[in-house]
Order: structure tokens, then sequence, then C-alpha cells
């Protein structure tokens, strides 16, 4: 039985490890911090559980589409249940807007709010439909190894969405501020601004609107411990607290992997991790990007993230809240355009507790917040709790609800939290931007060029950021191995 090492435990990790696994060989899973998931992670306090990574669950038909891979459901390996509404977007005191788990009662709030919207976003959800089936079947699960892989009579049909941007399309037609920002967070949040990104990224609104938001029992880390039963009843074997510190190589291929704890052998190394950290452990001769590239591509937010144990349950909230009191463009400006430190910036408040009372205490709540920002910015302590008390403001403004008199106790974690902890590129928390320029082959490669063992998955390679493109990202570089390297 030939043996693959794979490097890290997120989620392209876990999924490369089970189809690894499944194609008979021996797959050992090194880890570098004290748990499996990644960014999947859980922080456990006094009773409470906080998700520390990934909180928004879309696109179920991959999770769906992986787990059948094996045989196996969803279901059998954690719960989920759909969010209704899905979320909440504030624009102002008393000033919201509920985002419905249907699509004809998303559309009637549309109209609601500016007459004759709602035909068009009917258009724009069906054109977002078409897009999210020929991305699911005909590009996201290629290599990224050809522009081929891009052409076919679907693709040709919908060329002008390559060359158009999100920005345009939204406001083409739809003309009201509150509504073209709903359209456009998903892009901001997760990848690049609406006006750097093709118009056919517009499937995320379909996996939005047209899918809805779901929540697993748990969070995400239920999701992360699924997967690894899974990869465990395949015969995987995870090591946690063993962090690689080089890659050895002779003769174009991976010779000994040294880590904190020992040394191993394999046929096959697969690196889930940070792939430009990955590429820090190779000598310089066999890398295959230069510190200069990194620090030229687009890459999508770092965060300021905080984890809140808070007194008794929270009112006039939803589980997921959007602040967008303030000004969309000047913050996407603040995070791609002038990288600095935000002055009003738009922020994401969670709390899954609403939905999991398994997560806190009876009567206490669970709190997560988070604020894009710009990578390589320096941030301290002093820094994090200027943006909490700022953002607690904003939901005391916005809300009535005045949250400061309630907090136990909190947790912040930022850009160089990011670097420390998960060795990220950058401080990123998402990967690289969904722009055009790094769409497909023109994203890292997920092989080496040098090093005929060594492949890469994750955020960083194909097919992109998120959660389910890194299910996708685990399968693709299994089967690019299996068919080029195996073979």
């Amino acid at each position: 039985m030939k043996k693959v090492i794979i490097i890290g435990s997120g989620f392209s990790a876990i999924a490369s490890a089970c189809y690894m696994a499944k194609a008979g060989f021996e797959v050992i899973v090194l880890e570098k911090n004290e748990q499996i998931g990644g960014r999947a992670s859980l922080w456990e306090k006094e009773n409470f559980k906080f998700d520390m990574g990934p909180s928004w669950y879309w696109m179920p038909d991959i999770f769906e589409k992986f787990f059948a891979d094996f045989g196996k459901k969803v279901s059998e390996y954690y719960e989920l249940k759909k969010l209704s509404p899905g979320y909440r977007v504030y624009f102002g005191e008393n000033d919201f807007i509920d985002i419905s788990d249907e699509p004809e009662k998303i559309i009637e709030k549309f109209e609601e709010v500016e007459p004759g919207s709602g035909k068009h976003l009917r258009k724009f959800m069906s054109d977002a439909k078409k897009n999210y089936a020929i991305a699911m079947q005909d590009l996201v699960y290629n290599p990224g190894k050809s522009l081929l892989e891009l052409v076919s009579i679907k693709t040709a049909v919908r060329l002008p969405l390559f060359v158009q941007n999100i920005k345009q399309t939204v406001r083409k037609n739809i003309k009201n501020p509150k509504l073209q920002s709903i359209l456009e967070f998903p892009v901001l949040f997760l990848g690049a601004k609406p006006s750097d990104t093709p118009a056919f990224y517009n499937f995320m609104n379909h996996a939005d609107f047209g899918m809805g938001t779901w929540y697993p029992k748990g969070g995400f880390n239920a999701v992360a411990k699924g997967m690894a039963k899974l990869a465990t009843e395949l015969g995987v074997k995870f090591h946690v607290n063993e962090e690689v510190l080089k890659i050895e190589t002779e003769n174009n291929k991976v010779k000994t992997i040294k880590t904190n704890k020992g040394n191993y052998f394999a046929d096959i190394v697969i690196s889930g991790a940070d792939y430009a950290h990955t590429e820090t452990l190779l000598d310089e001769d066999v890398k295959n990007y230069s510190e200069k590239y990194w620090q030229k591509k687009v890459f999508a937010p770092s965060s300021f993230l905080y984890y809140v144990a808070f007194d008794k349950k929270i009112k006039n909230l939803e589980h997921h809240n959007l602040f967008f009191d303030t000004d969309f463009e000047k913050h996407a400006e603040e995070i791609y355009d002038d990288p600095k430190l935000p002055k009003k910036p738009l922020f994401y408040a969670n709390f899954s507790s609403m939905t999991d009372l398994d997560l806190a205490p009876e009567g206490k709540e669970v709190g997560f917040f988070l604020i894009p920002v710009a990578v390589d910015l320096e941030d301290s302590e002093e820094i994090h709790e200027h943006y909490f008390n700022l953002i607690l403001d904003r939901i005391k403004e916005n809300t009535g609800e005045d949250l400061k008199p309630l907090v136990l106790f909190k947790r912040s974690f930022g850009v160089q939290d990011f670097k420390d902890r998960y060795n990220s590129c950058r401080g990123n928390a998402y990967g690289l931007a969904n722009t055009l320029l790094q769409t497909s082959i023109l994203r890292p490669q997920i092989d080496n060029k040098k090093i005929k063992n060594l492949f890469y998955t994750g955020q960083l390679t194909v097919p992109g950021p998120g959660v389910p493109p890194a299910l996708i990202s685990g399968k693709v570089v299994t089967d690019y191995i299996l068919k080029k390297f195996v073979k």
C-alpha cells in the first residue's frame, strides 16, 4: 500500500484524505494545531462554544455530493437546519431587511422596497441559477491546467459575463442602494470588490437566495468533525500538534518530511496548509513561486474576529446579521484600493446559540463578530478593543440592544493571529480574490513543477475561497493525482 502524507487538516485536506484513502492509499494527516478542522476550529470556555472560523453554510448540494461519493449522507454525520429568515441586514436605526428562506418572498420584499425591481431580480436570479449549474457541472471540478477547461458551448454563450462585473449587472436595473448592497455583499465578504469580480460569479446569489442559508448543529466544527469521522472510517490517521518544519527533496521527489515530532516518508505529499507557507518549507530552487509573486497577488480580506459570551439572551437580532449602515464602497476601497484600518466598517454579527441552545449555558448567548479588513495590516489588542466598542455602539444605535453590560468575557483574533495560527499568507482570512486574472489556470497550480510527488489543495489554488470550494479542491487534486501521477 502506497503512503500519502497530507499537511494540514482543513476542509480541503480532509476531503483529499478521504478520496485518497478510498483509492487504496495509506493516509496520514499532520496537523500543526491542537485540533483538526483548520480554520473551522472550536474554542470552548466556561461551557460556551465558539466556532472560530466559517459560519455561513451555503451550497448544501456540494456537501451532499461529497458524502455521496462515499455512499454516505450528510445526515449520517451532522444535523442541518434551514434558517428562516436566512439573515437580517441593517441599514440604520430600526431600518432592516430580512432575507427570507423562500425566493418568491425575497422578490416580494425587493418589489416593496423598490417598485419594479422584482421582475429584474427574478431575471437576475434566473441567470444566477444558470451560472451556478454551469460552474458546478463544467468548471469548478477542473484542475486549472488549461484554458480549454473554460471553453464549452455553455460558457461561450455566457462569455459577456466574464467581461462585465458584478457591480454593472446588479446596478443596471436595481437602483436602490440597500438592494444593491444585498446583492453585492457575497463577493465583498468572500473575494473582491464587486467592480472587480466577473458577473459570472453572481452564481453566489443563487447559493444565497436560491438555496438558502443553513446551520449545522454544533457549528462548522461539527462539519469538520463529521468529515474527519468519515476519513477515520476509511482508514485515515490524524496526528495533531505535529507541525511540518521542512520538506526535503532529492531527484525531483519529496524525500523526507520533518516535523517537530519526527520524520516521515511518503510516495505522495499533498499540502492543504497555506500554499505560500508550504513553499517556505522547500529549498529555494524547487519552489513554484517566489515571495514577490505572493506579494503581487490580490487577496480576499483578512478579518478582525470577536468571540463573546453574553450574560443573557439577545433580542432584536437574528442568527446572522449584517450591518450595512455605513458606506459600502468606502469600506471596500479601504480593503482593496488603499489598504488601511477602516473608519466606518461594515460588519457581521452572529448569535448561533439562538438556533443551537447547546452552545451556551441556559439563558446565555454566544456572539461572533467579524469585520473584513485588508491583509498585511498591523494590529494590536488596542486596535481590536477600539473596533469591538465601535461595533457594540453601532448595534445599540441600530437595534436598541445595549450589549456592553452583558459581556461576560471575550476573545479577539486578528491579522497576526491568522499568520500565527494558520500560517496564513499576509494574514488573509479567505484566500485569493475571485478576480478575472486569478481564475482557473491563472491561480497557483495544484502540482509542483519541479517535484513530481508534491501537490497542493485549498483556498489559494483552484477553484477558490470558501468551504464548498475547499471540498471541491480536495477532490480536484485527488482526481488529478490518480489520473496523472498514479497511472
